[in-house]
C-alpha cells in the first residue's frame, strides 16, 4: 500500500454484514465480513478492519449513516451488502433501493476504494412462504449488477450458485446465513476480489440430506412462522427495528485478533 501503510477494509451493510447467524450477542458475532477480513489479512499482514453495519438498516440508512464514516476511514477495500430489509417492506421500490446502493458505490470508488457487493439468492427456495418475493429479488439483483458495472464494483454472484439456497447455508430464522453460509459468502467475495488462494470452491454443493416427510416440512414452516415471521411482523406494526439503539460493532479500523475455531 502507499507509504507502506496497512491495508484498510471497511464493511457497510445490515445484519448479514454485522454477522447475525454466526455467533451471538453474548459470545460475539463473526459473519462474512469478519471472515473476509481474515482472507484479506492472509494476503496483507497488518490489515486494519472496521465493520460499520447495523442490523435492521435499510439501504438509505446505510447510505445516510455509514457512508460518511466509511469515507473518513479511507478504505482500500470496502464491501456494501444491503437491500434485503427493503425488499421485505410492503412499499418496496427496487429502483430507489438500487439508487441508494449506487450512491454508496460511486462515493467509495471515487475515493479510491476497491468495492465488492453480492447478489441475493432466491428467498422462495429458502423459505417457501417467501415465494411471492422472488420477482423483487430478481429485479434488485439486476439493478445492483448494473449499478456495480457502472462503477467498477465487483459482484459475488451468490444468487447464481444453487448451493446458496441449501437450508444448511441458513440459520433457523432463514433470514441470516449460518456459520457455513457466512464462510461461503466470504469465499465468494474473496474470489470476486481475486484474492490470492481464492477459487470457486464456495459453489460446490453440500452432501445430500435425507429427505423430510411432508408432515415434518409443514411443521417446520409453522414453527418458522411462529418463531420468526410473527415477531418480525410485530416489529413492523409497532414501527420498531431490531437495530434500534444499536451502533456498529467495530467502528474503528483495528488489527484482527486470532481467528476463532470452527467452520
Amino acid at each position: 500500500m502507499p507509504n507502506g501503510e496497512p491495508l484498510r477494509y471497511v464493511a457497510l451493510g445490515d445484519s448479514q454484514t454485522e454477522g447475525l447467524g454466526d455467533g451471538d450477542d453474548t459470545a460475539g458475532l463473526r459473519g462474512f465480513a469478519d471472515r473476509l477480513a481474515e482472507h484479506l489479512a492472509a494476503a496483507h499482514p497488518g490489515l486494519l478492519y472496521a465493520n460499520l453495519a447495523v442490523r435492521g438498516r435499510l439501504a438509505g440508512q446505510v447510505r445516510a449513516g455509514q457512508l460518511g464514516p466509511a469515507l473518513e476511514l479511507r478504505p482500500d477495500v470496502a464491501t456494501v451488502v444491503a437491500g434485503v430489509n427493503d425488499l421485505l417492506r410492503p412499499r418496496f421500490d427496487a429502483a430507489a433501493v438500487a439508487g441508494e446502493l449506487e450512491a454508496v458505490f460511486a462515493a467509495l470508488t471515487a475515493a479510491g476504494a476497491r468495492v465488492a457487493t453480492a447478489t441475493f439468492p432466491d428467498v422462495g427456495r429458502i423459505a417457501p412462504m417467501a415465494r411471492p418475493l422472488r420477482p423483487r429479488v430478481e429485479e434488485l439483483n439486476a439493478r445492483v449488477r448494473a449499478a456495480a458495472a457502472r462503477h467498477g464494483v465487483v459482484v459475488a454472484e451468490t444468487a447464481r450458485a444453487p448451493v446458496a439456497t441449501d437450508p444448511r447455508m441458513w440459520s433457523t430464522d432463514r433470514l441470516h446465513a449460518s456459520p457455513l453460509g457466512h464462510a461461503r459468502i466470504a469465499a465468494a467475495l474473496a474470489e470476486a476480489l481475486a484474492l490470492p488462494g481464492s477459487d470457486d470452491a464456495w459453489r460446490r454443493p453440500l452432501p445430500p440430506r435425507p429427505p423430510r416427510s411432508a408432515a415434518r416440512a409443514v411443521a417446520a414452516e409453522v414453527g418458522w412462522a411462529a418463531g420468526f415471521l410473527g415477531p418480525w411482523l410485530g416489529r413492523r406494526l409497532r414501527g420498531t427495528s431490531s437495530g434500534d439503539g444499536r451502533t456498529a460493532k467495530r467502528p474503528h479500523p483495528l488489527p484482527l485478533g486470532p481467528a476463532p475455531s470452527g467452520p
